[in-house]
C-alpha cells in the first residue's frame, strides 16, 4: 500500500473502528489499541471488499520494515553512512542479518544487496534528474568507490549509460519547459 487512495481507505476503515494508527511511507500501519479477532475480520473483510489485501503475517510485516530501513537508509545516504550495513540492519531491527537476509531473499525473490544495489540506483537517478550533484559527487554520496564502479551498477540495473541517461533527463526537463511556456 503506498498510494494516496489505499492509504486513504485504509485511514477511513481504521477511523470507522475508532482505532488510532500511524501509517508509515510504504503502508505500514501500527494501530496503537488491541484490536478483537471480531474487529481483525471486519477490518480485513472491509478492505477486501475494497480490493486491499490484509498481511499481518508476522514474516510479511518484517520484510516491509526491511525495506522500509533500506529506502530510508539509501535517501539519506551520504560520505559518513556505515558501511556495515548488515550491522546496522540488525541494529536498527533487533534481529541478526543472517535471520533478515534469509528471510528477505525467502519473502522478495533478491538478496538485500541486490535490493540496496536497486534502491541506490533509483537514488542516483532521482538526483540525475533534479540535477542536484554532478557525477563525482554522486559517486561520493552513494559510497561507490570510483565512477566507474557506479557507471557499471547504473548500466547493469537501468541498461544505459550515465551519460545517456543525464542527456535523457536534460531533454526532459527541456521539454517540460517548452510545454509550460517557460
Amino acid at each position: 500500500m503506498v498510494n494516496m487512495h489505499c492509504k486513504k481507505v485504509v485511514k477511513e476503515v481504521l477511523k470507522q473502528h475508532g482505532l488510532h494508527y500511524v501509517i508509515t511511507e510504504t503502508g505500514i500501519v501500527d494501530v496503537m489499541e488491541n484490536i478483537t479477532q471480531s474487529q481483525h475480520e471486519q477490518i480485513r473483510s472491509t478492505l477486501f471488499n475494497s480490493g486491499l489485501i490484509l498481511m499481518d503475517n508476522k514474516d510479511v510485516l518484517l520484510i516491509e520494515k526491511i525495506k522500509d530501513v533500506i529506502i530510508d537508509f539509501v535517501h539519506n545516504m551520504d560520505e559518513t553512512s556505515p558501511t556495515d550495513f548488515s550491522g546496522y540492519l540488525g541494529e536498527k531491527l533487533n534481529y541478526e542479518y543472517p535471520y533478515l537476509a534469509g528471510l528477505f531473499a525467502e519473502g522478495r525473490g533478491t538478496t538485500i544487496e541486490n535490493f540496496i544495489s536497486f534502491q541506490k540506483i533509483e537514488r542516483v537517478k532521482e538526483i540525475i534528474i533534479y540535477n542536484e550533484l554532478n557525477i563525482k559527487e554522486i559517486t561520493s554520496k552513494m559510497n561507490y568507490s570510483s565512477v566507474s564502479q557506479l557507471s557499471d551498477n547504473f548500466k547493469k540495473y537501468t541498461g544505459l549509460s550515465l551519460s545517456y541517461f543525464k542527456n535523457l533527463s536534460k531533454r526532459r526537463r527541456v521539454l517540460i519547459e517548452d510545454v509550460r511556456g517557460v
